[in-house]
């Protein structure tokens, strides 16, 4: 199972405790899957549909804790568990999606329906912790967060820009970071930063989730930690490297065109004692001459070895 799914099974089984945040998260589901049509009479029809069980699973259970209904679940689809399939829950009695909707602000009290399109009532928001619920729904029912050994990238797709906004608002209200980004029809609120999907797993209530995430975010900046200084001593160990090679060409055209025999004693020393150790660290090739010299000594008789040779390739 992805990342993902992993957060929407833990908050599939999850269950506010507190009504008004049960409704919130309810309301978030109905918007994103609902459909409600009037039949003849007048009777009220109401239609959850989705291709992610964990979602029916959750608006199940809302509505059998909220409105003690039990809808009739559906499943459409092949037989080849590859393909989707489309798992439908519908609420057939009329007096019943009437409290649904009243209850979730989708029914004004004068009787009159709202536009599923639109975003959810501010009515159901007014608490931090209704606010995490609806979060919790939005995400089930339109989210998705990366794996987070890959990337950092949590989003929530919505099919307007009204109900983009007010996820984004939402979130910002717990001073995360969201943006929205037009992606072919649809606006999608996203969030990237690690420390913002570390959030929102905590707002959303993803504990055992917000867990894993931090352990493999540990394990990610150990592993940046160490290849930015394996990268740091491999590009050292170059540099010096590709330093001893040019050290070395020097004095061989010093020795093809004067002769090492004709350089004052300390550099004709230090000329053979590079040449006999060529890939030896400055800090350690001045422990090989008579007496022994610290790293800026040989250095500074490096670079009188190194004028002497420019001198001789004029």
């Amino acid at each position: 199972m992805s990342f993902s799914g992993e957060v929407k099974e833990e908050l599939s089984r999850q269950l506010s405790s507190a009504r008004h945040c049960q409704l919130a998260e309810l309301s978030a589901i109905v918007s994103a899957c609902g459909m409600y049509s009037v039949r003849p009479h007048g009777r009220l029809f109401l239609v959850l549909q989705s291709e992610n069980l964990l979602v029916a699973r959750k608006a199940n259970l809302l509505l059998c804790e909220t409105f003690d209904v039990v809808p009739d679940v559906s499943v459409m689809g092949s037989g080849d568990w590859k393909k989707s399939r489309v798992y439908t829950l519908a609420v057939r009695n009329g007096d019943v999606v009437t409290r649904i909707l009243q209850a979730t602000k989708f029914m004004q009290e004068n009787g009159a329906l709202i536009d599923l399109e639109l975003p959810v009532s501010s009515l159901l928001l007014r608490t931090p912790c209704c606010r995490r619920a609806f979060l919790r729904g939005a995400f089930l029912s339109m989210g998705s967060i990366s794996n987070p050994e890959k990337s950092y990238h949590f989003e929530i797709v919505c099919s307007n820009p009204e109900k983009a906004t007010a996820i984004r608002d939402l979130i910002q209200s717990f001073d995360v970071d969201a943006k929205i980004v037009l992606r072919k029809k649809y606006h999608v609120v996203y969030v990237k930063e690690s420390d913002g999907l570390a959030d929102l797993l905590g707002l959303m209530e993803a504990n055992i989730s917000l867990m894993n995430f931090e352990n493999i975010r540990i394990l990610r900046e150990i592993s940046g930690t160490v290849n930015r200084k394996v990268n740091c001593e491999t590009a050292n160990l170059n540099k010096t490297v590709s330093a001893a090679v040019e050290q070395v060409r020097d004095i061989e055209l010093i020795r093809e065109k004067i002769g090492l025999d004709q350089l004052p004693q300390p550099l004709q020393e230090m000329a053979y004692v590079r040449l006999e150790h060529p890939d030896t660290p400055l800090k350690d090739l001045g422990t090989y001459l008579d007496p022994p010299v610290g790293k800026s000594g040989v250095n500074h008789r490096l670079r009188k070895l190194k004028n002497i040779a420019e001198d001789l390739r004029k």
